[in-house]
């Protein structure tokens, strides 16, 4: 099960605590170390794309709730407004709440969508009905694996294949990883 993104350090600390179960993808970096006395021989670790370690993650099967941010919300969402349709930089970008917090709703990632700025003004403090706006999808919260991909900034093509065999049959995001 993918369980974050680490940089190469924190790899190699896992493989020199002998904490790598097994690895896959392709091989990103070779480190080398100092030279043994003993031996003459120089040390190197050899860090993969994808890293498997040892043990078991509890929080994982408790009823994980992804944190919610906007970054991953955007992203979610394609950088596209759920009312006007309209792709939008981030910085355009805003967070709207479908059930508005003054209306009962809460700040969860199935009650929130992305929205530009014209359109989140017009809604204001109104539901898309009240307000006369038609919602273009359905809001929903990642699984933890399609989080991972949220969160991501450049994805190998290994490491997208092995997230995307964890995203839902029915998952939104299936079709655009593969862009």
């Amino acid at each position: 099960m993918p369980l974050e993104w680490i940089d190469y350090q924190q790899a190699v600390r896992l493989y020199f605590a002998q904490q790598v179960a097994y690895t896959c993808g392709s091989l990103l970096y070779r480190i080398r170390g100092g030279v043994q006395a003993r031996s003459g021989r120089r040390s190197l670790i050899e860090v993969n794309s994808i890293i498997a370690t040892h043990g078991t993650n509890r929080a994982l099967r408790s009823g994980y709730v992804p944190p919610l941010n906007n970054r991953a919300l955007f992203r979610r969402d394609a950088c596209l407004c759920l009312y006007c349709g309209q792709p939008f930089k981030r910085h355009e970008l805003s967070r709207d709440h479908v059930t508005p917090i003054t209306q009962g709703g809460r700040d969860v990632w199935e009650n929130v969508v992305t929205a530009c700025k014209r359109c989140n003004n017009h809604k204001a403090g109104r539901t898309p009905e009240q307000a006369g706006m038609q919602l273009l999808a359905v809001p929903f919260m990642p699984t933890h694996a399609e989080y991972i991909y949220l969160q991501s900034r450049h994805v190998l093509s290994d490491q997208m294949a092995f997230l995307k065999a964890h995203f839902p049959r029915s998952s939104p995001l299936r079709q655009r990883a593969l862009q």
